[in-house]
């Protein structure tokens, strides 16, 4: 299966999106196709052996709109998409002029036929309809054009939607009024009034494109998240080639170039010191406002300031493949995603234009051939048709969620998917691994014991054969036994492990010079037969103040006892705190012994403690959780919490961990911060909240509008919703819900103690 991403052009409303979505899906080998209106982009998952990109294309254009491969569009895509955006915005500002300065004439030479008295300041010519049809005549076919070309290709599609609404009501005005300007005596003979409605044609085309031009500034200001990623990047690198150094685009460099860095320059793209050493400002990537010390074998991400020393480093990562890059494409398929709350106003929008053309048509039957209004059912049929548009209805959900997840980018928080987003703000239980998540992730051993009596009593030697064993292993306790052992001088080389084997969640064994040596949990100790009593009451003392301990057997024999303590992350009890403050249940998971785990669950203040669990166990105690009807997050880092992040209802990965962990998961949290998770939650709630707002807005607009322009009070109160008024309400009513949506850029993390 291969994923593409499309820019398209040519949609006018929510209804044009679904109607690209069922053209697309129509296409033999379409897996899934989600189209986003107010990004004016579309996700397709497709079988490149049953179709390919061309086809898709193809489909599209059929259905009267044009798509274009965002990742044929390279590097500049963002800017040749800004560019289109800026072409379009200025096309609809001179529309815009143009039709406001001709329906300002028309307007005032309409005045006293809508008032019903004679008014010498306004010219006569002002109100002769030949003049008003001339004036009408551009605004219509030229400021109104694109709507006339979209009802005709809808029209051919067999379809409907706003272009259609907008069309039949303007178009309807329009050929009414020349009916009545080149035939006023058959009007009379009938016992009507000759009236025209110039005016009303093109002051709603004008306020629609008013309104259009409104919602496009506003739409641009949603994908500014992106932007401000995308401008974090530097434009040139100093490269060593050839023995000298030379500038290049950032393009051209490659994997495994030397790239020098001076104070205060930008970090081209990701790699290694070599040499030298400086602190790096890493907030615009992880949040985190403290500069970092770095120095050779350190690894330094694209983006990130240079604050103090020059270095070089070594290019490890390049183009789309660097930290920053992969950041991009997340946000970007985070606002592109849909959110499972956004199906109810898809399925009004599938349905909604045609029930609309409907009332219409009842509207003017009502009026025209029960009351015999002419007048009436023209100005109610008009007003139906125009304040109708699903636009705001589209826009809702979308918008809210390309801001909340920008936002999130830019606190340090990764968003796979707006369905993800939707689902945090509704957790119950949040299970965090230990090691890495609550803690540092980076132990050290703080007690070793060794046991008198036995032929390996010699402290070094001892640690000489563990070290030996532990280095093949990528435990985070393994890397802390060696850098002990190399602290303690045991001699390097270490000597080669032979017949090496990890033993899940009990330890490691192998064979160092022809002694068979084994490093582990006391209950696997227990299961091997040597379990030994003489540093019982050690291991008890130590676990008691929240260290690990690990057993070491050579050929069978308990050998001594190493103590190693993780220390805690400074977030960690401030960030539990907060969770629980929300109502949430914080659950500890970890491998970890009972007396142990209890130790560091006390620290943090966590309660429910799930300890000595196996990594293939972990996700088994999350679906365990499940069972209780309770919407669980799981927080880890490392490989083996993958299939417990991939079990849990939202998936919480710590940036600092492992690569599998992170694909494995819903949410990322770069900088490691705990508090990060309750950032995300805060969120959740808010991206929602707004959300929610926005629909229930649009639905009580379309739902007073158009009974209200139908003419429903004329009868009581004798009010008639002019078209003018309808065309304004429509186009503001999407403006409204994209400004109340761009209200997210203010979000600040409240939960803080």
């Amino acid at each position: 299966m291969e994923t593409s991403h499309l820019r398209l052009q040519g949609m006018g409303c929510a209804s044009c999106a679904s109607s690209i979505e069922q053209a697309i899906q129509g296409v033999p080998g379409v897996m899934e196709c989600s189209v986003n209106f107010a990004m004016e982009q579309g996700t397709v998952k497709y079988n490149p052996q049953r179709t390919n990109l061309e086809q898709i294309q193809q489909a599209v254009a059929d259905a009267g709109y044009t798509a274009q491969p965002l990742e044929a569009m390279g590097a500049g895509g963002e800017d040749a998409e800004k560019d289109a955006r800026q072409a379009e915005q200025t096309d609809l500002k001179h529309k815009v002029i143009l039709g406001a300065t001709i329906s300002a004439l028309l307007v005032v030479g309409s005045l006293p036929a809508m008032m019903g008295l004679h008014l010498p300041l306004i010219p006569g010519w002002l109100h002769n309809p030949w003049v008003q049809l001339v004036a009408t005549t551009p605004v219509m076919f030229w400021c109104g054009k694109s709507f006339f070309v979209g009802a005709w290709k809808a029209l051919k599609r067999h379809a409907a939607d706003m272009n259609t609404l907008v069309a039949l009501g303007t178009g309807a005005a329009y050929l009414y009024s020349i009916f009545a300007t080149f035939f006023p005596g058959i009007l009379r003979s009938q016992g009507l009034e000759p009236a025209v409605y110039y005016e009303a044609a093109a002051v709603v085309i004008t306020l629609i494109l008013l309104g259009r031009l409104l919602e496009n500034r506003a739409r641009g200001q949603t994908s500014e998240a992106i932007r401000k990623l995308m401008g974090l990047q530097a434009k040139t690198a100093r490269v060593i080639r050839d023995n000298q150094e030379i500038d290049l685009p950032i393009a051209e460099v490659k994997l495994g170039d030397i790239v020098i860095v001076r104070p205060g320059e930008k970090i081209p793209v990701d790699g290694e010191v070599i040499d030298g050493s400086s602190t790096i400002d890493e907030s615009m990537v992880t949040g985190e406002p403290l500069a970092v010390k770095k120095q050779a074998g350190d690894e330094v991400i694209g983006a990130t300031i240079n604050k103090t020393g020059s270095f070089k480093f070594q290019a490890s990562r390049v183009g789309k493949d660097t930290v920053l890059a992969q950041i991009v494409k997340l946000v970007q398929e985070a606002q592109g995603s849909k959110a499972p709350i956004q199906k109810l106003a898809d399925q009004v929008t599938g349905w909604f234009v045609p029930v609309v053309m409907a009332i219409a048509i009842a509207t003017f039957v009502i009026w025209f051939d029960f009351m015999g209004n002419l007048t009436l059912a023209l100005i109610t049929t008009v007003g139906v048709l125009i304040i109708a548009c699903p636009c705001a209805l589209g826009l809702a959900t979308p918008t809210s969620i390309m801001v909340g997840t920008g936002k999130g980018a830019e606190n340090g928080i990764l968003i796979k998917g707006a369905d993800s987003l939707e689902l945090t703000h509704k957790l119950q239980t949040i299970v965090l691994d230990k090691t890495g998540t609550i803690t540092q992730g980076k132990p050290s051993v703080t007690n070793y014991l060794t046991i008198d009596g036995t032929a390996n009593s010699n402290e070094i030697k001892l640690l000489r054969l563990a070290a030996a064993v532990e280095r093949n292993s990528e435990h985070p306790l393994a890397e802390a036994m060696v850098e002990y052992a190399k602290s303690q001088g045991v001699t390097m080389p270490l000597p080669e492990t032979q017949e090496f084997e990890a033993v899940t969640g009990k330890g490691v064994q192998g064979i160092v010079e022809q002694r068979l040596v084994q490093i582990g949990t006391q209950r696997w100790m227990e299961e091997l037969g040597i379990a030994n009593q003489a540093l019982q009451a050690q291991r008890q003392t130590w676990e008691a103040a929240a260290k690990t301990t690990a057993w070491i057997a050579v050929d069978g024999k308990v050998a001594g006892l190493v103590g190693i303590a993780d220390a805690l992350k400074p977030s960690s009890v401030e960030a539990v705190k907060a969770l629980q403050k929300m109502g949430l249940e914080v659950v500890m998971l970890t491998g970890d012994n009972q007396q142990t785990a209890k130790a560091i669950a006390e620290e943090v203040g966590i309660k429910r403690v799930f300890a000595e669990v196996r990594p293939d166990q972990k996700a088994e105690q999350v679906k365990a959780l499940q069972a209780e009807n309770k919407i669980v997050a799981m927080v880890g880092d490392g490989i083996n919490d993958a299939p417990a992040l991939a079990q849990a209802d939202v998936g919480i990965a710590i940036g600092t961990g492992t690569d599998v962990a992170i694909a494995a998961s819903d949410i990322t949290l770069i900088s490691g911060d705990l508090r990060s998770i309750v950032t995300a939650i805060e969120l959740s709630h808010a991206t929602i909240r707004n959300i929610r707002q926005n629909l229930f807005f649009a639905f009580i607009y379309n739902s007073a509008g158009i009974p209200i322009a139908a003419g429903i009070l004329y009868p009581f109160f004798g009010w008639l919703l002019n078209p003018i008024i309808a065309g304004a309400a429509m186009a503001f009513s999407s403006v409204s819900v994209v400004t109340n949506a761009l209200r997210l850029r203010n979000f600040q993390p409240q939960a803080r103690l």
